[in-house]
């Protein structure tokens, strides 16, 4: 990228420029632009959105680079982070309505996902078994890993629920040919939203045809701490309503618990405990609603 900086630095003249993660951006006399290194041919998504009347994302300024795009750069006003969640929910409701189709597909491939799924829960079951029987073979316990052991039945409940779950959602789908699809953007996140003259997404290097539950759950393990989920989740589900088999599988996603972060101190490994243990009680809090209702409707 460092030599087509300098060739683009000698084009746009900047007054100007400064690192932003693995971006650059330039200030020039003639507007401002940002410097991203190409992964993916991202003009080909932006003309397959703009088909789809989505445009959403900063323009494209200059693609014909090999190894980098020149975008343009969006200023963005600062806004409550629950205003940011109930506009991008609006804005990947619209993208998912716009893009989404029906897919064939083989029996396997919902084998396959109920499989590593399955693989993904034995591990953490595992994983976390040992730490428990770690913890109580101690004889002095520290406070790190008192707090776990105390909690320890909720995560083992959530681990529970999302084996059952799984089963479930496998014998609603299994012997299905057709799979719902849509663009994802795939790396949903608060500050990946913009709002200047208009809105904007960016960061869509990591873009997929898929499910679109997938953004759901990016977003949510992202900013879980961060917002009131359920009233985003509720809203989506109004402008882009979730079938059943969907919803399945977002809930047993997200229900998945994080593994739990090794901390360098003692009060480091309290905080990764509080992390994990209070993405369990949020995600329970946040799902149960759902369940609730559909045990009444039983």
């Amino acid at each position: 990228m460092s030599r087509s900086l300098e060739v683009l630095k000698a084009i746009y003249k900047p007054y100007r420029y400064t690192l932003k993660g693995k971006a650059t951006l330039l200030e020039t006399t003639s507007g401002d632009f940002i410097i991203k290194p190409k992964r993916k041919d991202i003009n080909e998504l932006y003309n397959y959105l703009i088909s789809r009347g989505f445009d959403h994302f900063p323009k494209l300024v200059d693609a014909s680079r090999r190894d980098v795009n020149v975008f343009e750069y969006v200023e963005s006003i600062r806004m409550p982070k629950e205003q940011m969640c109930d506009d991008i929910i609006d804005l990947i409701a619209s993208l998912h309505n716009k893009t989404s189709y029906f897919k064939e597909v083989s029996e396997d491939t919902y084998k396959a996902i109920y499989e590593d799924i399955k693989s993904n829960i034995s591990y953490l079951k595992n994983y976390y078994d040992t730490l428990f029987e770690m913890g109580f073979s101690e004889v002095y316990q520290s406070p790190s890993t008192y707090q776990f052991l105390r909690n320890f039945s909720k995560l083992n409940a959530a681990l529970d629920f999302c084996d059952k779950e799984l089963d479930n959602w496998y014998e609603l789908i299994k012997g299905e040919t057709k799979t719902r699809v849509s663009v994802v953007h795939n790396n949903l996140a608060l500050d990946h939203y913009l709002k200047g003259n208009r809105e904007v997404l960016i960061s869509w290097d990591d873009y997929l045809i898929d499910t679109p539950i997938i953004d759901l759950v990016k977003l949510y393990k992202k900013e879980y701490l961060n917002i009131n989920f359920a009233e985003c989740l509720e809203r989506y589900m109004y402008k882009f309503p979730l079938l059943e088999y969907e919803k399945k599988l977002l809930f047993i996603l997200i229900t998945l618990p994080p593994e739990l972060k090794k901390g360098d101190s003692e009060i480091s490994q309290c905080r990764y405990n509080n992390q994990v243990i209070d993405y369990v009680f949020k995600t329970e809090d946040l799902i149960r609603p759902y369940y609730n209702t559909e045990e009444e409707n039983s």
